[in-house]
């Protein structure tokens, strides 16, 4: 049997035989964007301040992240506008979450639906480091062989001694899901929920840590990391949700009219 891989909030058994570079980074292969030009990541801490997973800022008030992620908000801080994790660069933004919402269709077995929206406690000021994420029109299609970008930060822990962990990004062709669910690949287990996308002859992936993170293609959020077998292995390519099945969800959540009836009641500030 093969067992999914949770990518983000446990340490991946395969970091032994790497590299050191790899285990720092955790993005395999790509390369470090400039400075906040991925203006809409944002690092979820925890409350000791380690990073464990990504997400996207979709609105001044709502970050997408993976359902997995989902370690309660007691525990959790959302960090916009950074780069270097562990340095003070000044363009931080920190907001406390006020509620998590994961799919209600999230299954923590088959890794179905792993999708969920964080509501911030304080909106996240937009500027020249920080701006939201365009997303696509629901059951919006992605061609197999398109070419997409996944940003992370990767490190499951941030101990002292590491050196600060700078923002990577690495290209990747979306794999069609007929190939994906392959005796050879996945062998069925990608549901209509999911995407595939990695390179043919392996080597560059996103492991442990990259959770919930950006597959971005055409400009837009089309997928979020959600979870693989191994790391930069060709025959496996990274399994993201597929967020145009869920653009429907996601606008009914943010726009509901509960949310507009937590605004009247004064929860939410003003200008939301």
């Amino acid at each position: 049997a093969m067992y999914p891989e949770i990518r983000g909030l446990f340490h991946c058994p395969f970091t032994v035989t790497l590299s050191l570079d790899f285990v720092q980074g955790r993005i395999v292969g790509g390369y470090t964007p400039s400075p906040n030009s991925v203006k809409y990541i944002v690092s979820l801490q925890s409350s000791k301040g380690q990073h464990f997973c990504s997400g996207s800022l979709v609105h001044k008030s709502w970050v997408l992240t993976a359902a997995h992620c989902n370690i309660g908000t007691d525990q959790m801080m959302v960090v916009a506008g950074d780069y270097t994790l562990g340095a003070y660069e000044g363009t931080e933004q920190y907001s406390k979450p006020l509620s998590l919402i994961p799919h209600p269709q999230y299954n923590r077995s088959t890794n179905n639906a792993d999708i969920m929206l964080i509501k911030l406690g304080v909106p996240i000021e937009l500027n020249r480091y920080v701006s939201l994420a365009p997303l696509p029109k629901q059951n919006a299609g992605l061609l197999a062989g398109s070419m997409c970008r996944v940003s992370g930060w990767g490190s499951t822990s941030h101990s002292g001694g590491l050196t600060p962990l700078t923002l990577r990004t690495v290209k990747l062709p979306i794999v069609s899901t007929s190939k994906c669910n392959s005796s050879n690949s996945f062998s069925g287990n990608i549901t209509a929920n999911m995407i595939c996308a990695g390179s043919s002859t392996g080597g560059k992936d996103v492991c442990k840590g990259d959770s919930g993170g950006p597959l971005v293609c055409d400009g837009r959020v089309y997928g979020l990391v959600s979870w693989g077998n191994g790391c930069g292995d060709s025959r496996f390519p990274g399994v993201y949700t597929a967020v145009s099945r869920f653009r429907r969800w996601i606008d009914q959540t943010i726009y509901s009219p509960y949310a507009r009836c937590l605004k009247s009641a004064g929860l939410f500030s003003r200008e939301d």
